[in-house]
């Protein structure tokens, strides 16, 4: 059974700081390009940030670059994203997703709810 479990989502005030974490499990992880969307009430779902292979290169959306930060255990198993200033407009449920390198298989999380708000 493959397993994506995220974790991290709170309520927070403008300007502050939350760490997401996604926990992989009965997957080959190192096998896998890790990425993190968000889906805001009336909005598309969006890639927020992401890995563009599994060797390690990151990119963001232009409206959190500078802010957040991707980044993989793989002794872990594990992806993060470290989220700074946020803002109200950063509040949305955020997902992780692991993408098959090399293979068409794609694996989703249950999302966590970040509320960025005073």
């Amino acid at each position: 059974q493959v397993q994506l479990v995220e974790s991290g989502g709170n309520l927070v005030q403008p300007g502050g700081s939350l760490r997401l974490s996604c926990a992989a499990s009965g997957l080959t992880f190192s096998s896998y390009v890790m990425s993190w969307y968000r889906q805001a009430p009336g909005k598309e779902r969006e890639l927020v940030a992401g890995f563009t292979s599994v060797g390690g290169r990151t990119n963001y959306a232009d409206s959190v670059r500078g802010r957040f930060t991707i980044s993989r255990d793989n002794a872990k198993k594990m992806v993060f994203l470290q989220m700074n200033s946020l803002k109200p407009e950063d509040t949305a449920v955020y997902y992780c997703n692991a993408r098959g390198a090399g293979f068409p298989i794609n694996y989703w999380g249950q999302g966590t709810q970040v509320t960025v708000s005073s």
